[in-house]
């Protein structure tokens, strides 16, 4: 971990979304500096599947805690904010844009409504905080705003998955490269982003029970963050990796930071880590990629029968306690030869598989080759993985599809 300064005594930190997750963590971080924290973000009274307020952040933060109720869409609300940091601490030092919203659907299942969430809380939501925080920035000797988005990779992988998700994200990356260089010599502007998973509550949400052992903990984005903020106003116009940073500042042990230390981590997105590459560079080291797990009693290659075969240990596999953990039918649409519609039933008692339709309506539809297929069922590719490199194109619910990874590792132990 890297340990604290003091050098943020004093300072005011503006964090949108801090009432939870990593918003909440580089809050904490700071605060231990010494640091005035206003807490933006919109949840003043508990949710029912997310954990924390703007007020309990308030209170695990301490006196020194600013609880703000702000809706980054809400322009009146953002200036409020800002007046009400300005009255009691007396300016504003450091802006963390960090309130993001995420819909990992193609453009024909992105409903408008979803769209225009995640335009104007990650694109316009950023450009009004940063707008209302500037001028007082400006009048500050640390002036940091920092986003929490990935680097602008226009390789179209990350495009053609969930193209509506990635235009908005990196709206907020644009804004680094625009505001850098608009506001050199006055205010640092950087990006931040995981190299790998990070547990949040939405993280649980999205991938399920299980998700954690493949995710780090908030703490390293804190730590990145905390290193930042400590470098002069010359340090601007970057697009900083957490564990990069950080093995700048020293750190070498990364397992502080994992859930589950020794297990593999999941890649996060947008940085290029492909299965074959992910596996040639950990595998340079000695550890066992992520996506590489214990192979089924299968050919390597696919054969003539290679997915009824895959199918057939699949149904062996399942039970009713399997069923009651997924509640999810899925329907696989195989290209090449062996393949065709194929489904995988997770709702009916004890479960089942077969060829064609399943009985009642799929809740995921998934399409690939069979030769991925067999790879993804064989453990030799994870869906996510899959998904991420345009293996895999997903229909319906994304959640339900990111559970099948952990049914897969469990097919697999048994296996």
């Amino acid at each position: 971990m890297l340990p604290n300064t003091g050098r943020l005594a004093g300072c005011t930190v503006f964090i949108t979304g801090a009432s939870r997750g990593i918003g909440k963590a580089i809050a904490l971080k700071a605060a231990k500096d010494g640091a005035n924290i206003v807490i933006a973000a919109k949840t003043a009274q508990p949710h029912p599947k997310l954990l924390g307020t703007i007020y309990t952040a308030a209170e695990e933060i301490g006196g020194k805690a600013l609880p703000c109720i702000v809706d980054v869409r809400d322009e009146q609300q953002i200036s409020a904010a800002v007046e009400k940091a300005i009255k009691k601490f007396g300016g504003i030092d450091i802006l963390v844009n960090n309130a993001s919203a995420i819909s990992l659907t193609n453009t024909l299942d992105t409903p408008t409504k979803r769209l225009d969430l995640m335009m104007n809380v990650n694109t316009r939501g950023t450009y009004l905080a940063s707008k209302a925080c500037i001028p007082y920035l400006k009048k500050s000797k640390v002036a940091h705003i920092l986003n929490i988005s990935p680097p602008l990779n226009l390789n179209p992988v990350w495009f053609k998955q969930h193209c509506a998700y990635t235009i908005a994200k990196y709206g907020m990356s644009m804004y680094v490269l625009g505001m850098a260089e608009e506001f050199k010599g006055e205010i640092a502007v950087n990006a931040l982003w995981p190299k790998t998973a990070i547990h949040t509550a939405a993280m649980d949400m999205l991938g399920g029970p299980g998700i954690e052992s493949q995710c780090r903990k908030v703490d390293i984005i804190a730590d990145a963050a905390y290193s930042i903020f400590q470098k002069p106003k010359s340090f601007t116009g970057n697009f900083v990796i957490d564990e990069n940073i950080l093995k700048e500042e020293g750190i070498e042990n990364f397992d502080v930071y994992a859930i589950k230390p020794g297990h593999p981590l999941q890649p996060d997105f947008f940085l290029d880590e492909y299965p074959e590459a992910v596996s040639k560079k950990v595998e340079s080291t000695g550890a066992v990629p992520e996506f590489k797990e214990e192979k089924l009693q299968l050919q390597p290659k696919p054969r003539s029968g290679a997915v009824e075969e895959t199918f057939r240990i699949v149904k062996d596999s399942l039970s009713d306690d399997v069923v009651k953990a997924t509640q999810a039918i899925y329907l696989f649409e195989l290209s090449g030869e062996d393949g065709g519609t194929w489904f995988l039933d997770l709702k009916s008692k004890g479960g089942n598989v077969g060829y064609g339709e399943p009985s009642d309506q799929a809740d995921v539809v998934m399409s690939m080759t069979t030769d991925d297929f067999v790879k993804m069922f064989s453990g030799k590719l994870k869906p996510t993985m899959a998904f991420m490199s345009g293996k895999l194109k997903i229909k319906g619910n994304m959640a339900l599809a990111i559970k099948l990874e952990k049914l897969m590792n469990q097919m697999n132990a048994r296996l």
